[in-house]
């Protein structure tokens, strides 16, 4: 049984390293992704965001390589694949929190960067490097970068990399790694088309590891509601929330236009808040997640479209200003709190018309999601009731009327 990072038979340096990061024990991921990719098998594991699937792939990484140091200088022993440059710029950056007491350098190469600077970091030893598929191929048809002497590959988020449709070059670039020894592909799920998508040669005989999906996962978050009956009755609850009860909060909106319409309304109540939405340019969605990762701001306003891939570690409030179209992206949002072990909060803000998607959604999480007042702010109106049967017995009722009047 794994209770200590100590029980994985981890290199002091990188022990030190874990405790600076003050990471507890090891997930459930860590602990059993670890010693089966220490042992040299090819690992294929089901983790959904926020389970410390990072360290599970990059400690035994940087294991393997202090375990069997480089004679000379070199190009990159081990290729970690991203779908996305922001995820790709976070492992690389926890990649090299845990590698900080090695000599290991820990690269990225992904789109929306100088070529020079790459052209730079391509001439120095690498020892790990953090890529997206698309940019990477780039550089190797331009042998610019050199597969050969990649020892171990990762792929991060399979099942995203499918539906950005990088299936085909994935395919390409473990071709073109074909000399490696190790193959570790994480996905959040192994269902449907998760990992099926990829060429079965991928993995050779790996150890299936399945961490408890996320509904387990959840008892840490505190989910609740507040019913409004207005708009403007909406706005003061969240306005009371993000002041009095929440330290960092992502808020939720369904369009662009609700985005900007909440952005104007907190910045004339003196709320600091940055924000992420679809079709953004690069640099200035970083420095938005930077302001609200660095604490600049408590507040980050997100679209579902532009929430996918960030991961902003301390998040303690998701709040749903308007629901979402669905169950699972619900399910989604919330995941952004209580992750890595830690409690977290997820509030509704509904009106009279949102009623049977909160019902749908506490159904789907197979949880009841309690109501709760502000005292000062209570709704005025009575709670709505929609009631499926009670529509059945009218529409019957209708009937026999209608047939009654056809017998007259």
């Amino acid at each position: 049984m794994t209770t200590t990072f100590a029980d994985l038979e981890l290199d002091p340096i990188l022990l030190s390293a874990i405790e600076e990061m003050d990471f507890q024990r090891p997930t459930q991921i860590q602990a059993q992704a670890i010693p089966q990719a220490l042992d040299g098998r090819d690992v294929l594991a089901a983790a959904p965001t926020g389970t410390g699937k990072t360290a599970a792939f990059a400690l035994p990484a940087l294991q393997y390589l202090l375990d069997f140091p480089r004679k000379k200088a070199g190009p990159a022993r081990v290729l970690i694949l991203t779908p996305t440059r922001e995820l790709a710029m976070q492992v690389a950056e926890q990649a090299k929190q845990l590698a900080k007491h090695t000599r290991l350098n820990v690269f990225t190469i992904t789109g929306g960067v100088q070529y020079q600077e790459h052209a730079d970091i391509l001439g120095t030893t690498q020892d790990i490097v953090v890529a997206t598929p698309g940019r990477l191929l780039e550089y190797i048809e331009a042998e610019r970068f050199d597969c050969r002497a990649i020892e171990w590959l990762i792929l991060d988020e399979a099942d995203r990399m499918l539906d950005m449709g990088f299936g085909p070059v994935v395919d390409r670039l473990s071709a073109e790694c074909r000399w490696r020894k190790q193959t570790l592909l994480f996905s959040a799920t192994l269902e449907g088309k998760g990992v099926e998508g990829f060429t079965a040669d991928l993995l050779k005989d790996p150890a299936d590891i399945d961490v408890e999906p996320p509904r387990r996962e959840r008892k840490k978050i505190t989910q609740w509601y507040h019913r409004a009956d207005s708009m403007e009755h909406k706005l003061e609850l969240l306005k009371h929330i993000l002041t009095e009860q929440a330290q960092r909060s992502i808020v939720f909106l369904k369009t662009r236009e609700r985005l900007a319409d909440l952005r104007g309304e907190l910045e004339k109540a003196q709320i600091p808040c940055s924000w992420i939405q679809g079709e953004m340019p690069q640099d200035r969605r970083n420095n938005a997640i930077s302001r609200f990762r660095d604490g600049t701001v408590n507040v980050l306003l997100a679209t579902d479209v532009a929430a996918r891939g960030i991961d902003v570690p301390d998040v303690s409030h998701v709040i749903n200003f308007d629901m979402p179209r669905s169950a699972d992206v619900y399910l989604h949002r919330i995941g952004r709190t209580a992750r890595a072990g830690k409690k977290g909060n997820a509030i509704s803000i509904v009106e009279a018309h949102d009623q049977p998607m909160l019902d749908r959604v506490a159904r789907y999480v197979k949880e009841d999601i309690k109501e709760r007042f502000v005292k000062e702010l209570r709704p005025k109106h009575k709670k709505p009731v929609f009631k499926k049967k009670k529509k059945k017995t009218t529409d019957k009722k209708v009937k026999k009327k209608t047939t009654a009047k056809k017998k007259k």
